[in-house]
């Protein structure tokens, strides 16, 4: 079953009016697109910064139009939605930060954090909550303690099960183990791969690193300039890349793969 289908995707953003010839110029941040997720499936996308990853991201969360092409979660187009058909639909769908600490409020315990997506739904379930920590290997008695109580990787665990406990059938994940060291990386990779097991989501993994994006994903998309190289099943492309930027990002990937 396809969740999430993305067609022909183009962004792009204007630059300060030139005034020399009085123009308004801009810059293509995606390029026409195009990219499907299953259920139970993960899609990674690679490629340095700027190559547009982020932008993408924020168009398959709804966050952001394209100036062109079409994101469709189970069919529906979310950007021709309704505010209110968009708000009832966006628990099936959603995302992992790339720094927890800032996407949590360090004023508020975590347990109040996690249950924020459940109160916006109109949902007083604090069993969901607690289920919610277990699943990411967490105690519920964490739920009264602040963020800064936490190690880095123990936040990116409460912001996975912010995410999950709408029950979503899709996760977008932004970067989301590139500000924790190796070790760490590889827990929370695991982790995300038990959850795709037990729960049976869909999984787009965006990250700069090809060797991190290796380890977790069926699907590889690689982007430069918002541009797409390659597509198709990871093995194929890890195994015999075709282009000269993805051999680029093999090699830098090196002996991590």
């Amino acid at each position: 079953m396809t969740l999430l289908r993305a067609r022909n995707l183009t962004r792009r953003y204007r630059l300060p009016r030139t005034r020399l010839l009085g123009k308004t110029p801009h810059v293509t941040a995606v390029d026409d697109v195009s990219f499907e997720i299953a259920a139970g499936r993960t899609l990674g996308v690679v490629g340095e910064s700027g190559s547009g990853k982020s932008t993408l991201a924020r168009m398959a969360m709804a966050f952001e139009a394209p100036d062109a092409g079409q994101v469709a979660f189970e069919g529906q187009d979310i950007h021709a939605l309704k505010p209110a058909a968009l708000r009832r639909l966006r628990p099936a769908f959603q995302m992992i930060f790339q720094d927890p600490f800032s996407s949590l409020d360090p004023r508020r315990v975590v347990g109040w954090s996690i249950a924020e997506p459940l109160r916006a739904m109109g949902i007083r379930a604090p069993e969901r909550v607690r289920e919610a920590f277990e699943q990411v290997g967490l105690h519920p008695r964490d739920g009264g303690k602040y963020p800064h109580e936490f190690s880095g990787g123990q936040r990116q665990r409460i912001a996975i099960a912010r995410a999950i406990v709408t029950r979503p059938r899709l996760l977008i994940a932004d970067e989301a183990v590139s500000a924790l060291d190796v070790s760490v990386q590889a827990q929370i990779l695991n982790l995300l791969m038990d959850l795709q097991d037990d729960l049976g989501i869909g999984i787009l993994f965006i990250s700069h690193d090809l060797a991190v994006v290796a380890s977790i994903c069926d699907t590889l998309l690689v982007l430069q300039h918002g541009k797409v190289l390659e597509y198709g099943a990871a093995s194929d492309i890890l195994n015999a890349p075709a282009h000269s930027y993805t051999r680029s990002l093999l090699k830098a990937a090196g002996d991590r793969m």
